[in-house]
C-alpha cells in the first residue's frame, strides 16, 4: 500500500481505560445492496486499504449511504468505537489562522484530500478495533479511511 512513510506519521487510536468492546450485530441487506457491498469490498482489497480478520474484539456494522443520482456507497458505522475515544479538550484553528501563519514560510506541503486518509497507516496494535463485517467476511482497516 503507497502511503506516507511510517516515520513520519501512523495513526493511533487512545481509548478510555474503561471502555469495553463492542461487537455489533450484522445488518441485512437487499441482495443489490449485497453486490454493491461486494464490489466496494474487492476494490479495498485490490488496493490493499483492507485485510480480512478472525475473531476481533470490537465489530462494527456497515451502512448504505445514498450517494448522489441514485448511487450507494458504504459506510463503517464506528460510533461505538468513536464514542469509546476521548474527546479533544482544545479547539481547532481556524483556517484563516492557519493560512496566514502559513504565508512567511518558504516551503508549505498539504496532504490530498482526496485519498488523505488512505495514505496515514493505523498502527498495527489499533487495527483490529477498526474491524467491520461484510457479508461473510470480517476484514479491518490497514489506513485511517472508513469514516466513523
Amino acid at each position: 500500500m503507497p502511503g506516507i512513510d511510517l516515520k513520519v506519521i501512523e495513526h493511533s487510536l487512545q481509548l478510555d481505560q474503561i471502555t469495553k468492546p463492542v461487537r455489533e450485530k450484522k445488518r441485512k441487506f437487499l441482495e443489490e445492496d449485497v453486490q454493491t457491498i461486494r464490489q466496494e469490498t474487492e476494490k479495498l482489497l485490490a488496493a490493499r486499504f483492507i485485510e480480512e480478520v478472525k475473531y476481533p474484539k470490537w465489530l462494527a456494522s456497515v451502512l448504505m449511504v445514498k450517494k448522489s443520482r441514485e448511487k450507494w456507497r458504504i459506510r463503517v458505522d464506528f460510533t461505538n468505537l468513536n464514542n469509546a475515544c476521548p474527546k479533544d479538550s482544545f479547539p481547532l484553528i481556524s483556517i484563516d489562522r492557519l493560512v496566514d501563519a502559513s504565508t512567511s514560510h518558504k516551503f508549505v506541503s498539504f496532504i490530498d484530500a482526496f485519498s488523505s486518509y488512505n495514505q496515514i497507516v493505523m498502527a498495527k496494535r489499533d487495527m483490529e478495533k477498526r474491524t467491520f463485517m461484510l457479508e461473510d467476511d470480517i476484514h479491518c482497516y490497514k489506513c485511517c479511511s472508513g469514516f466513523g
